[in-house]
């Protein structure tokens, strides 16, 4: 059983206090309520600490206040995580946000990025010198987050995932010491936070390979959602044949609104967005087959790289209701297009949606035991999400989300990309590594042999 902060003597914690050069925020303080929100407004979670670090000390000194306390202990990065695995009631958060840098290393294209940064700040550092490093689809999410979950987005055809150029690694592990790892130091560590979250330690700095991306081609082509079944078989078909220049994930969706014009307006359609990272002269001819599909409406074409990444942080930004699920698909079968339409014919807010994103191209050539990320044969990391800012309509969106897993789960390949669920238990984190669960169980239990690190889509140790 974890000690409550409440619990301790308050000596001890102004002896702790002093040594931060951070703030640290307690029930009572002015920015509390504030400290206490994440990016989804479902979580309501009252944590009994925040340390909001400034250096890797400030996190060296809150692990160990931690661990000789027995306290249950969460880490925040951007706060993006969908089950809110960033706060914990009533125990201590370790809060990354001013642990922010970018170094950029023209010499080599590698970058070192802070634990705290969000990958719309890394975008900004690496556009100028014609770089990209692959992210999500939201410049918003945390860096830290979503490299340890795995990393898909608008570039993994083209170079993986984010954790395939992952390079290194610096880390507070739970005993408090420093390590920096990477493929010649500490190996299996370096192995383990590819894919395996945050159940290894605390990640101060990330050091990726960057790639030459600065100009891409994109944007959404939408088509009224009754032919869903003819799009998403076409997709199908054509995503996996193209190109590695090519990435474009298929969404279920409602147009909630601007900058859609008006007569598209709170009306259901399947779509794909695409982004193309060839040559630009190229392009057109690359666009033919899908605009030859007739959308109803199409906003392809030449953009910056971090424009992008930022399409739809308008639409969606920190604070709303979000109800997840997910599942690894390998196929679009006729049976599965039918529960698509009929789902998305029904979508209950109209920022509810359901997207694919495809795992083919350079993520699929990953070997499935080389990181802890075990789905590179599947075809699609699918996610339904229910969207909406009024808590009055969470259990509708918890419900059509729930149905429409439901309905699609049985031809799913059985686990989830972890970044895209909530708090589903132990069998579905261990069905999501597949093969390496077992791997990560004996790294877990060599360096957090107590499960300190637990708030997280947790591994127990041995």
């Amino acid at each position: 059983m974890k000690n409550s902060v409440k619990s301790l003597d308050e000596s001890s914690i102004e002896d702790f206090v002093s040594q931060i050069r951070g703030k640290v925020i307690r029930p009572g303080d002015p920015m509390y309520e504030e400290a206490c929100k994440v990016y989804n407004a479902m979580i309501h979670k009252h944590p009994g600490m925040f340390v909001m670090c400034v250096d890797v000390a400030d996190v060296i000194y809150a692990v160990n206040f931690g661990r000789e306390n027995n306290l249950l202990v969460s880490i925040r990065g951007g706060g993006h995580n969908a089950g809110g695995l960033g706060l914990c009631d009533d125990g201590l958060v370790i809060d990354l946000s001013g642990l922010k840098f970018v170094n950029v290393n023209t010499q080599n294209n590698t970058v070192k990025v802070g634990g705290g940064n969000l990958w719309g700040e890394v975008d900004h550092a690496t556009h100028p010198f014609g770089l990209a490093v692959p992210a999500g689809i939201i410049s918003t999410t945390g860096v830290g987050g979503l490299t340890l979950g795995g990393g898909v987005g608008h570039l993994s055809r083209k170079y993986g995932l984010s954790i395939d150029n992952l390079l290194e690694a610096d880390m507070v592990l739970a005993d408090g010491s420093f390590v920096t790892v990477n493929a010649n130091h500490h190996p299996d560590l370096y192995w383990a936070i590819r894919g395996g979250g945050g159940n290894f330690g605390v990640v101060t700095a990330f050091t990726f390979q960057a790639h030459p991306v600065k100009t891409v081609f994109g944007g959404p082509t939408l088509w009224p959602i009754e032919k869903t079944d003819e799009i998403m078989k076409w997709y199908h078909d054509f995503i996996n044949k193209a190109p590695d220049d090519l990435n474009g994930f298929f969404a279920i969706m409602v147009i909630p609104g601007p900058p859609f014009p008006e007569e598209l307006h709170n009306k259901q359609f399947c779509g794909v967005v695409w982004c193309y990272t060839g040559p630009m002269d190229k392009a057109e001819e690359v666009f033919k087959p899908i605009l030859a599909l007739d959308p109803i409406f199409q906003h392809v074409g030449e953009m910056p790289y971090p424009m992008i990444q930022t399409m739809f942080d308008g639409l969606l930004p920190p604070g709303l209701q979000w109800y997840w699920r997910a599942d690894f698909f390998s196929d679009i079968t006729p049976e599965m297009r039918t529960e698509h339409l009929k789902f998305g014919s029904k979508i209950p807010t109209p920022l509810s949606q359901m997207h694919m994103y495809p795992i083919s191209g350079a993520a699929s050539r990953v070997a499935k035991d080389a990181t802890p990320w075990a789905y590179r044969d599947a075809k699609y990391a699918g996610v339904f999400v229910g969207v909406d800012p009024s808590p009055e309509n969470a259990s509708k969106i918890t419900q059509w989300c729930k149905d429409y897993w439901n309905a699609l789960h049985p031809y799913s390949s059985g686990g989830a990309y972890l970044n895209f669920i909530m708090d589903e238990g132990h069998e579905r984190i261990k069905a999501s590594y597949q093969d390496n669960f077992e791997r990560l169980v004996s790294i877990k239990t060599k360096y957090d042999p107590t499960n300190f690190f637990s708030v997280n889509q947790n591994i127990p140790p041995k």
